[in-house]
């Protein structure tokens, strides 16, 4: 079976192409609306370097992930925190995990909550993670894999 990378930057949705596995690849962001800023936001960025992202500071990720990496928060230490194959959900049984500027890869917590419970030591808990491949770009990636053009998929190829 042929297998392909599908890069959810360009196309969010779910794609089926017979006779061929797709994985979802790249990074994106998470970001929330600047109205929903609060002080508990700010708690996580003064008490636990926990920088959740907002509208008006979304940062310019420069790094592709094999899988999908949907980032929510940085660190002060140019490290990205997200969830693991799927868009960010803090409820969902998404593995979280944590890229630093070295482009290594960590699980930082299995699911959302327990993240969330223990955000005061989500530093001390970082499990080094090799399901993850991370380039230095998209074009990297595709030196080593096919990554399909979302542009020539057919739509009666993309179930949304």
């Amino acid at each position: 079976m042929r297998k392909v990378y599908l890069d959810r930057k360009e196309l969010p949705g779910a794609v089926n192409i017979e006779d061929t596995e797709i994985i979802s690849a790249g990074t994106t962001i998470f970001s929330m609306s600047v109205n929903d800023r609060n002080e508990e936001y700010q708690r996580y960025a003064n008490n636990y370097d926990i920088q959740f992202i907002f509208d008006d500071n979304i940062p310019h990720i420069e790094f592709f992930t094999v899988p999908h990496v949907d980032i929510m928060a940085k660190d002060s230490k140019g490290g990205y925190i997200g969830t693991l194959g799927q868009q960010c959900d803090l409820r969902s049984d998404a593995p979280i995990c944590y890229i630093n500027r070295e482009l290594e890869c960590f699980i930082i917590s299995e699911n959302g909550e327990d993240f969330l419970s223990n955000t005061e030591s989500w530093q001390d808990n970082l499990k080094p993670y090799d399901k993850i491949t991370v380039y230095r770009s998209k074009a990297e990636a595709k030196r080593e894999l096919e990554i399909i053009d979302s542009s020539v998929i057919g739509i009666d190829e993309i179930n949304l």
